[in-house]
């Protein structure tokens, strides 16, 4: 009976760290030039797939607006915006790739993959065009 309530608690325990283990929740970008954090992100997932949205900027000159947009996303309000479409994770590791992450700021869209790390408390985000790729570290908000 012991053995059993021990194990029960240490599951209890365990759980919610092992659940953090994902992208989804909410993150602050941060600027991997400046530091600072940019934005607040909600990752969500749907049906397996991934989807981010930019709920609120940061930053003081953030733009109202995705100018630099090439698709649907042209001219949209930027609180709002859906940046991360796609991305499943990779079967046995803690891994979520096959996605597509957009850069509001040059309306660039590029391959992207996101890792968990440090428990869950941060997410590695990478963005890949052709063989280069540029990596931020957002935090967990929630």
């Amino acid at each position: 009976m012991r053995q059993a309530l021990t194990a029960i608690v240490l599951m209890a325990i365990a759980a919610p760290a092992l659940a953090q283990m994902t992208p989804v929740g909410q993150w602050h970008s941060i600027d991997d030039k400046t530091g600072e954090a940019k934005a607040l992100i909600r990752i969500v997932d749907n049906a397996g797939a991934l989807s981010g949205r930019i709920e609120k900027t940061l930053r003081k000159d953030a733009k109202p607006t995705c100018t630099e947009c090439q698709d649907e996303r042209k001219d949209k309000p930027i609180a709002g915006l859906e940046i991360l479409r796609g991305g499943k994770q990779v079967e046995g590791k803690e891994l979520w790739e096959g996605g597509k992450i957009l850069d509001p700021e040059n309306g660039k869209e590029y391959r992207a993959s996101l890792t968990p790390i440090e428990g869950g408390k941060k997410l590695e985000v990478r963005g890949y065009l052709g063989p280069f790729w540029r990596t931020q570290t957002w935090q967990r908000v929630e």
